[in-house]
């Protein structure tokens, strides 16, 4: 599947906080699908597992993982996405891991707006992003 609406845009133009804000319905998105796909759960436990994967320091700890695998231009939209400017920072993350979680944010925007989210698989498939891993 490619992205859901054929409006034509290019993401190269858009802010980094943009490409963040569509990068986390995307992997949001990802993590509810995999966690369903798991197995049949009452749905306030379906969402305590959401909530730890998508929280700023699990998705630190996934970017720590797919840094290694980044192309250049990958790796330049992730360092967009982390140097924004932002104007608040979550009270259980660190400036650090909040920053770290835009940029990947913004990483995953760029490439699901670049239709390309089977890239966005490799690398999700590529770390220890199964639902039972605690990340």
């Amino acid at each position: 599947m490619g992205r859901m609406t054929l409006m034509d845009t290019d993401p190269k133009q858009l802010s980094p906080l943009t490409l963040a804000f569509v990068g986390d319905g995307v992997f949001d998105l990802y993590v509810r699908e995999e966690i369903v796909c798991s197995g049949n759960r009452p749905v306030k436990e379906l969402n305590a597992l959401k909530v730890e994967r998508v929280r700023c320091e699990a998705q630190a700890r996934l970017y720590d993982a797919i840094e290694p695998l980044l192309t250049e231009e990958e790796a330049d939209i992730f360092r967009r996405g982390r140097n924004a400017h932002t104007s608040h920072t979550p009270k259980n993350a660190s400036s650090s891991e909040y920053h770290t979680a835009t940029g990947l944010e913004a990483l995953f925007g760029y490439l699901y707006l670049s239709d390309r989210p089977q890239r966005i698989r490799e690398l999700l498939q590529q770390t220890s992003a199964e639902p039972h891993s605690g990340a």
